[in-house]
């Protein structure tokens, strides 16, 4: 699998080589043509690395239990949000399933209930960062580090766990980030069904995009505030049932620790 390292070396050596033979033959009109392509080319894969956490380029992210067991884990990201959480775990009490809440650090204090609430009714937390800052995968990664444990702070404050599980704010990956996870040996989590629920257009297109690949081992993104993310959970949890998938905890799909 490319990845950045990988992607790295691919590029100094063909750079190499275009450099050296333009050198040796005197190409250099050619030679600036392909090394623009080159480094075109090598930008895009960058980007694309950043953004799809799946590809698992900087750093390798769990996006997705066994395929061999029919299971899948709910997520939901940038809670607690108190005009929001707690109907999403009204709704989950109801059907009696469980989910994995993505927590900012800094909209815990106020909303410890809602915390302890996750807690008590059997859901996993994890840390979602503490400021999540549109800026935030451009900090060095001694800052991250320092947000992340900001988080680990006030979840600690409220639950007594430090929490395994961190997912990079809208899922950018990158050196920096991958050293704030090193460093703090966090689990860095992905997804596999990204349900784009703060841009839905209708619930209908919500809950039929949610459906639509559904498979084994899949995790779903969801948002605490996806404005019609509560109008389609129940839907969503009986159609899933309803073709067999059983709905997990996240650290059970993943067969891992979700605190140390």
């Amino acid at each position: 699998m490319l990845n950045s390292v990988r992607a790295r070396i691919v590029f100094v050596v063909v750079m190499s080589v275009l450099i050296f033979f333009g050198w040796k033959f005197n190409i250099s009109r050619h030679e600036g043509r392909l090394i623009a392509i080159v480094v075109i080319s090598y930008l895009v894969l960058i980007m694309y690395g950043s953004y799809f956490i799946q590809s698992n380029f900087f750093i390798k992210a769990l996006s997705h239990g066994s395929k061999d067991r029919k299971a899948i884990a709910i997520t939901f990201d940038d809670g607690p949000m108190v005009d929001f959480t707690p109907r999403l775990l009204d709704l989950l009490k109801a059907e009696n399933v469980p989910a994995a809440f993505f927590l900012i650090g800094k909209n815990i204090a106020g909303n410890e209930a809602l915390v302890k609430r996750m807690v008590d009714e059997g859901h996993v937390i994890g840390n979602h960062s503490y400021s999540h800052t549109y800026w935030f995968s451009l900090n060095s990664g001694n800052n991250m580090l320092r947000d992340l444990q900001l988080c680990d702070e006030e979840i600690i404050r409220v639950t007594g766990k430090k929490p395994k599980f961190f997912r990079p704010p809208y899922g950018v990956t990158n050196p920096m980030v991958k050293n704030a996870i090193e460093k703090g040996s966090y689990d860095c989590i992905g997804w596999s069904i990204r349900t784009y629920d703060t841009n839905a257009k209708s619930a209908e297109q919500l809950l039929q995009k949610s459906l639509k690949n559904l498979s084994n081992g899949d995790i779903i993104l969801f948002h605490d505030w996806g404005q019609f993310t509560i109008g389609i959970l129940s839907a969503f949890i009986k159609q899933a049932q309803a073709r067999g998938f059983e709905i997990v905890r996240l650290d059970d799909l993943l067969n891992t620790k979700a605190y140390y």
